[in-house]
């Protein structure tokens, strides 16, 4: 047992909230892994595309489909109701990734 189960299970916690507690980790850690599944077709698939471009002499960086991602993503996430800023940032990070395999092929 935890420490912090242990805290909880000793303070006023009710066992309802506690067992809501454990549901709603359960599906954080679903989620953590589908997000780690996706990423990783994602990454697939640029694969495919920074050696179809490697073959054919084309550039690893596309700024204006970046830019078009971009946009779309912010909207995408602003429809979501998560912060644009956020979104924006886990891209960059993502393309920064992309283009880093892009070039070493």
């Amino acid at each position: 047992m935890t420490s912090e189960m242990s805290t909880m299970r000793d303070s006023s916690v009710s066992q309802d909230a506690y067992e809501q507690l454990l549901q709603l980790r359960a599906s954080i850690d679903n989620l953590d892994s589908a997000v780690v599944h996706l990423l990783a077709e994602r990454f697939k698939c640029t694969q495919q595309v920074g050696r179809l471009k490697a073959a054919h002499g084309m550039p690893a960086v596309d700024p204006e489909r970046e830019a078009v991602q971009i946009r779309r993503l912010r909207s995408l996430a602003e429809q979501a109701h998560l912060d644009p800023e956020f979104a924006e940032k886990f891209l960059n990070f993502i393309i920064e990734e992309v283009v880093r395999n892009h070039r070493s092929l």
